[in-house]
């Protein structure tokens, strides 16, 4: 179907397009010009949004609203440029958390939460609303801010078409079908070609292979031979290199790899024609490392004629800030790396240079980027090439691999429409990566999307106050978490009902009753014993535990079993609650840490053995000389006694009752006894698995309605709601958009914050959005003055009460607060110069980047601006607005996105 086979709208839309539009996407605006909502599953760089841009076109040709709904800022800000280029800034409006500009027109973009809360509060805009656009939709996934998708999905008018934009997933249909019970008629399109083939690429050393062997298929993938021949040969020449190596022990095998330098990797990316690229490292100082490493090498991607052009975008976007704020930023580092063509990208680093990087980039004028994976996430910077240096990243938790979604989020930057005829992916090679792990990834096309929704207080009390309780529980169990919980719940509602079905038949051929209560017996026996066999484990185990920890340096044991038996000594006891593992040494010369398993009866000294001063185990003549001291003691293993004694269950009261209910039962004399014992025995054990599937199903059905009633049970208890209507708190608390909402809520209910001035409030709300990127608890109250102690102090108060009020209700804990900017906001917000607040904010003698002060500090601006609009005390709502001035300055208020 070419431009000209098109009609109405679309026709006129595409009119305007400088390329023709692909299958999905004419399929799209069809359905959308038909009068369907539609989702759109497609790669990275397909051309969704031109879906969502057709969505404009049909909003304003009808004289309609449209809301352009992202998950970001800087991309609210790069669709409000897009959008007003084409359409004129009559038209198109801009919300985000700290900018309004023309909310009125009849095009707005914004964040999805600034459409959360013009739901919640019933908004005025929303009055002839036709269409909303959600790009990156997928984001519901996100388990810190996916809810609030769903919140717009489920709370948006029913006469609203809705068009959601994600990346490819592989639950599509399901997503779809969820649409389709909320939303009504749903178009599901889902595209998986990439607009630009993608090569796949592992660098070993300087040399360069392709992944996949030509004889690769969907069906069967096939690593490239000589690929795996040269790894196998490389680790072989290593191995040979690093034995004898003088000054590296006794001829041990050595590890001596060192990846190529960061400025190699790129030249010979250069070489081979495929910057521009992005290289993802997954942590900020590697960032900065990389970049430093090619600013002190020779390094220039550069072109002479682009430095004025460069030095334009420069001061474009750092112009305002102040001059004497330029070298604690590192400006002139960043700046001569830029003018050379390279850069870091990252949250760290403060907003106006990550925009003047992705401006650079974008225009080719930088050719390299080191940047962490928060590029991938719909900033639109697309390159040739695409490289990862490790394939395991750090979670917020643990170290973990890649997994396949992450590595195609990752790997869909490389190509770009329209200029790139191929784009590439390259796996930088070390001794630890598995190529036939890294084809795994490559190839799997498995990346379901898992709904994080979960009902909050702030949540909660709009619900009730929008639509009552009863219809609020009805809404929740409408949420896509749920429909995913009741699909999860048919499966085992099936396999129920099948063992239902089969314990009917068994039972049947129990015959009468009497039979059966005896095989109950007979059941009831056997789980006793059991329990006293684990309980006599666990008692011998615990002797065992307790024995090893009475052991002191110098006792003789013996080690009754095992690979380990005979004599040893003690040479470093071990008192560990619950787990002592003392290092020995045996008879036999070995040594090593031995644990309650090796000690089926509990270990007792049998004498001692003087040990020297200092036992270095290690080294073989040590061993030697010990173990022949050792049998020199003349100290002998005893003879292991019987452990035939009496058993727990001998001396059991409650087991001998039953069987002597079991002998005397009429059923024990009948001679086919065992023939129905065995069945009665399947019976049992499918009782057990029906029961334990009925308790999976318990768990799952109605689960959000349940945490919902316990949400509504802590708020009433706080007079919150009472009877079923939100009451003068509540509706604070429906105002309030924060982590820590209720906490939040109770300190201005409680007055906690009154007398406080601008810089100490902003101090102490710090501690209710602010997270320390290391690990860390709360020390006690700290603060610069007197009042911030008391305020913070008192504060904490009320998080500690919630927090008992939550466990009693079986409730998630609200997070509790962190005292780790308190200093630095402070230190700003009263006026002092920059390197002095990023010193104070900074922990453990090192100063916090310049991009996290900035993030933190807007994040207290934004809770500031709540409490200036929800407080009913007036000092503290002026307090507050003194103190969102105070901070805004200098490098908070440059560049604001």
């Amino acid at each position: 179907m070419t431009s000209r086979s098109l009609t109405g709208e679309l026709a006129a839309f595409s009119a305007e397009l400088k390329f023709e539009l692909d299958p999905f996407q004419r399929q799209s605006c069809v359905a959308l010009e038909g009068g369907h909502s539609v989702l759109v599953c497609a790669p990275t760089g397909a051309g969704k949004t031109v879906v969502g841009e057709f969505a404009v076109h049909l909003a304003l040709a009808a004289g309609g609203k449209c809301f352009y709904t992202t998950p970001i800022k800087a991309l609210s800000n790069q669709k409000f440029a897009d959008l007003t280029a084409r359409y004129g800034r009559d038209e198109v409006g801009l919300l985000t958390g700290d900018q309004s500009i023309n909310p009125d027109a009849s095009v707005v973009v914004m964040t999805t939460e600034v459409l959360r809360n013009m739901l919640y509060a019933g908004s005025d805009a929303l009055r002839g609303l036709s269409y909303v656009v959600m790009d990156e939709v997928h984001y519901l996934a996100d388990r810190f801010r996916g809810a609030v998708w769903e919140e717009v999905i489920l709370h948006l008018p029913p006469e609203v078409r809705l068009v959601s934009l994600s990346a490819t997933v592989s639950n599509a249909e399901e997503f779809g079908a969820w649409m389709e019970t909320v939303r009504g008629d749903t178009a599901v399109i889902v595209d998986e070609t990439r607009p630009v083939p993608l090569w796949q690429h592992v660098m070993v050393g300087k040399r360069m292979f392709d992944l996949f062997d030509p004889k690769s298929s969907d069906a069967k993938v096939v690593v490239d031979e000589d690929l795996q021949r040269y790894i196998k040969h490389r680790e072989s020449v290593d191995r040979m290199d690093s034995w004898g190596v003088p000054g590296r022990g006794r001829g041990g095998p050595r590890r001596s790899f060192r990846p190529m330098p960061r400025p190699e990797v790129i030249s010979r990316l250069d070489d081979e024609g495929l910057l521009p690229a992005i290289t993802f490292i997954f942590s900020r100082a590697g960032c900065d490392g990389a970049l430093a490493q090619c600013v002190r090498s020779r390094l220039d991607l550069s072109r002479e004629d682009d430095r004025e052009v460069v030095d334009a975008i420069i001061e474009k976007h750092t112009g305002d800030l102040p001059k004497s704020d330029l070298e604690v930023l590192g400006y002139w580092e960043w700046r001569e790396g830029l003018h050379r063509g390279f850069a870091a990208h990252h949250a760290g680093m403060l907003p106006a240079f990550r925009h003047t990087v992705e401006e650079l980039f974008v225009r080719g004028l930088v050719r390299a980027v080191f940047a962490t994976e928060t590029l991938a996430l719909g900033i639109n910077m697309p390159a040739r090439t695409v490289v990862l240096e490790r394939l395991v990243k750090f979670n917020g938790e643990s170290h973990a691999e890649l997994t396949p979604g992450e590595y195609t989020q990752l790997t869909g930057r490389a190509g770009r429409r329209g200029i790139d005829v191929e784009g590439h992916a390259v796996v930088l090679w070390q001794p630890e990566v598995d190529t036939s792990a890294v084809a795994g990834l490559a190839s799997t096309r498995t990346y379901p999307l898992r709904s994080s929704f979960r009902p909050g207080y702030n949540m909660s009390i709009n619900l009730v106050d929008r639509m009552g309780a009863a219809e609020s529980r009805a809404l929740l169990e409408r949420s896509f978490a749920q429909f995913q919980a009741d699909r999860s719940v048919v499966g085992l509602v099936r396999g129920i009902e099948r063992n239902e079905a089969q314990l009917r038949k068994l039972r049947s051929q129990l015959g009468d009753e009497s039979f059966f209560e005896y095989i109950q017996l007979r059941e009831r026996i056997r789980e006793r014993e059991r329990n006293l066999e684990r309980q006599g484990r666990t008692d011998r185990r615990q002797a065992a535990v307790s024995s090893l920890t009475a052991l002191r340096r110098g006792d003789v044991v013996a080690i009754p079993s095992g690979r380990r038996q005979g004599l040893a000594v003690i040479l470093e006891p071990d008192a560990t609650p619950g787990d002592p593992r003392p290092l020995v040494l045996t008879e036999d010369k070995w040594a090593g840490r031995v644990s309650a398993a090796d000690f089926p009866t509990p270990a007792e000294s049998l004498g001692r053995l003087r040990l020297p001063k200092h036992v270095d185990h290690r080294t073989a003549r040590v061993r030697r000389d010990l173990a022949s001291a050792l049998r020199s003691t003349g100290i002998v293993v005893p003879r292991r006694a019987r452990t035939g004694g009496k058993s727990k269950a001998a001396d059991d009261r409650d087991l001998q009752t039953l069987r002597r209910a079991l002998r005397n039962h009429p059923a024990h004399a009948r001679p086919d006894r065992e023939q129905l014992a065995r069945i009665g025995e399947r019976y049992n054990r499918l009782e057990r698995e029906t029961e334990h599937l009925r308790q999976q199903v318990a768990a799952t059905t109605n689960s959000l309605a349940r945490t919902f009633d316990r949400i509504l049970g802590l708020l009433e208890e706080r007079g919150y709601v009472e009877h079923g209507e939100v009451t003068q708190d509540g509706r604070r608390l429906a105002r309030i958009y924060a982590e820590a909402d209720l906490v939040v809520a109770e300190s201005l209910r409680q007055g906690l914050w009154r007398g406080l001035g601008p810089a100490e409030l902003a101090a102490v709300v710090s501690i209710l959005v602010f997270e320390s990127r290391q690990e860390g608890g709360y020390l006690g109250a700290s603060g610069p003055t007197e009042p911030i102690r008391r305020a913070v102090d008192a504060t904490i108060g009320v998080w500690s009460q919630l927090r008992t009020d939550e466990s009693r209700h079986r409730l998630a804990p609200t997070r509790e607060p962190d005292l780790g900017f308190v200093t630095g906001v402070y230190t700003w917000a009263r006026g002092d110069d920059l390197a002095d607040a990023l010193m104070a904010s900074g922990d453990r003698g090192n100063a916090l980047s310049a991009g996290d002060f900035v993030r933190w500090c807007r994040q207290v601006i934004d809770l500031l601006d709540q409490i200036h609009n929800t407080a009913d005390d007036v000092e503290v709502a002026a307090t507050a607005s003194k103190a969102v001035r105070a901070i805004r300055r200098g490098v908070v208020a440059v560049d604001a996105a």
